[in-house]
């Protein structure tokens, strides 16, 4: 369980944020140098040097948008510059991509992220690239609600890679896109000219996701535990009905991995905070299972982030750091393992820190969230939690401060069942590697901090949009 730091403060973590942007850029500044485009998007390190491996291009995002939000924390221009040109040059093909579910992931990383700025004024376009940048927007929000399996009383769901059978808990951040397609006024068109609501269709996503992917110890099966996340929910596209659990990247259906739980923490907790920002109007005319007001919503979004919050305080180490899945077998033979720091370099299971930075962000939010409504208690709990896991991931042994090395943040796994992390010579099980998404998250958790340590606008993907 998170040993929780209650008297740690942003202001308490500045210099260690501010180190890990100055490394930041030394690790942008060298991929830029050695990555030929022609191999692809960098996804993972093998001994300290970025490399890909052929799924889908979903990475490619992540490190054009971690240029960007280099600009963004530093105000060094040679980073927007450098990541906008790569933007322009490389992006296009993500807008209009009807076979993935990673819409949140590579379009409002980079696209998302230049229309904010822009519209903050961070720096000068003309209004065409403004106008450039919403179209992109608009595009990727419809194209990702198009992949849609329709499911009886309402309910349905945009399908992941794997076909229309398929739901992933990754996806909840994808729903990103469409919130802001949603808040540029756009829609999707469909068959006969229909006009859906892209709002809609968040909260259709997110109610089957809710009632599929996230448990709540209420005896769906023997393994319910509350807040407990499985990676995929099955389908039959015949009839709509749910089949079963599953797992790609986790150990099993009936364990957690924890990656996947941090993708629903955060995921949910930023809708928590797009859906406020919208008037009560705009929910006028939806109604997905018992939910049919803002309220009501707002509170069914909140019990999933409160749920897999305590989940991820309880079955994390006493720093934060979590093993790869919570049910992994070696975990059993390491004793007492929630009750000390994680142990990158153990023999038996890898840690993740990309999860710890995903769920770092999505408990801080969840307790400014919870503080903003007057509930302090709870809202201060999550909040220093995720100070906690901040304190631990910018520094030694996971902050990466190895010239040679091209990763930022250490001991991350990608895809443990098929083996494709990088195991080093007279070691057992993966350590010592970065990831894309690890990294660039780690830069938004760092740009999240420091907009409160300078009292700066509070940092959204949807403001100002």
């Amino acid at each position: 369980m998170i040993k929780i730091d209650e008297k740690i403060t942003p202001r308490g973590l500045e210099n260690k944020i501010l180190k890990m942007f100055e490394i930041s850029a030394e690790k942008i500044d060298r991929l830029n140098k050695t990555w030929n485009f022609e191999n692809g998007s960098p996804v993972f390190t093998v001994h300290g040097s970025y490399t890909t491996r052929g799924w889908t291009e979903w990475t490619q995002g992540f490190q054009f948008g971690s240029e960007i939000l280099q600009f963004d924390a530093t105000s060094d221009k040679k980073y927007l510059e450098s990541g906008r040109d790569k933007v322009f040059r490389f992006m296009a093909p993500h807008i209009s991509h009807t076979g993935v579910h990673d819409h949140g992931f590579n379009n409002v990383s980079t696209y998302g992220n230049l229309l904010r700025l822009r519209n903050a004024n961070r720096f000068r376009g003309d209004a065409r690239e403004k106008d450039f940048y919403e179209l992109a927007i608009k595009l990727s929000g419809a194209v990702q609600a198009a992949r849609w399996t329709p499911l009886p009383n309402g309910l349905g769901y945009v399908y992941s890679f794997n076909g229309p059978h398929s739901l992933f808990a990754d996806t909840i951040r994808s729903m990103r896109a469409l919130a802001l397609g949603h808040k540029l006024g756009h829609h999707l068109l469909g068959e006969n000219d229909e006009k859906i609501n892209l709002l809609k269709r968040i909260l259709q996503h997110a109610e089957t996701t809710a009632r599929y992917n996230v448990y709540f110890g209420e005896g769906r099966d023997i393994y319910d535990l509350r807040g407990r996340v499985a990676h995929e929910s099955i389908f039959n596209i015949n009839n709509g009905s749910y089949r079963c659990p599953n797992s790609q990247q986790g150990y099993s259906p009936f364990s957690t991995w924890t990656r996947g739980l941090a993708w629903i923490l955060l995921g949910y907790s930023e809708q928590l905070e797009f859906l406020q920002a919208l008037p009560e109007e705009q929910f006028t005319g939806i109604t997905i299972g018992p939910c049919d007001t803002k309220q009501a919503f707002l509170d069914r979004f909140l019990q999933v982030s409160t749920a897999v919050a305590d989940f991820y305080l309880k079955n994390s180490p006493a720093d934060g750091i979590p093993y790869w899945d919570t049910g992994a077998p070696g975990l059993a033979h390491l004793p007492d393992h929630l009750d000390k720091a994680a142990d990158p370099f153990n023999d038996l299971e890898p840690v993740d820190s990309s999860a710890a930075g995903i769920a770092a962000q999505g408990l801080l939010r969840l307790g400014q969230f919870l503080q903003n409504k007057g509930l302090e208690v709870a809202g201060t709990k999550y909040f220093q939690a995720g100070l906690t896991i901040a304190n631990t991931l910018f520094d030694r042994p996971y902050l990466s401060i190895d010239d040679d090395h091209e990763g930022l943040i250490l001991h991350s796994v990608y895809h443990r069942p098929n083996g494709w992390d990088y195991i080093p010579e007279n070691r057992k099980v993966p350590c010592g590697e970065s990831s894309m998404w690890g990294d660039y998250h780690a830069r938004e958790l760092g740009l999240y901090l420091l907009r409160i340590i300078d009292g700066g606008p509070y940092y959204t993907f949807f403001d100002p949009i």
